[in-house]
């Protein structure tokens, strides 16, 4: 039983690593934030006067504005690093495939799955008294 449990656990760890180095959580709150402020403009304003409002960026709402915040913190790697050039040993110009000496034909019979397949040995009989 807690085997399942610790499974389950590191799944969501590995899900919710992903989605935190992908940025994806930015997304996600993005789009809570959205969806709030379409059903606060949706009470006072027509379904196209909220979209607009909602949608046009300049009438955020204060977690559009920590989302914002947030990304703007979130350290970026200015550097760049230096490209690794991937160094192999010189080769020939041609390739010569060469066939090997010995070189088995098995018949079409060999090849077939009737040729390799036989009954399993009959196990003896259990005794019923032990």
């Amino acid at each position: 039983m807690m085997s399942v449990v610790f499974a389950r656990s590191r799944k969501y760890l590995v899900v919710a690593a992903l989605v935190l180095t992908t940025g994806m959580h930015w997304a996600a709150l993005q789009t809570v934030a959205w969806t709030t402020m379409l059903a606060n403009n949706l009470r006072t304003q027509s379904v196209s006067e909220a979209v607009s409002q909602t949608f046009d960026g300049e009438h955020p709402c204060p977690l559009c504005n920590a989302i914002a915040t947030g990304k703007k913190s979130e350290k970026k790697s200015e550097t760049v690093s230096p490209t690794m050039k991937m160094e192999f040993p010189p080769v020939a110009d041609k390739f010569i495939l060469i066939s090997p000496k010995s070189f088995f034909n098995f018949t079409r019979e060999e090849l077939s799955a009737n040729s390799s397949c036989s009954r399993p040995p009959v196990p003896p009989p259990r005794n019923s008294i032990v």
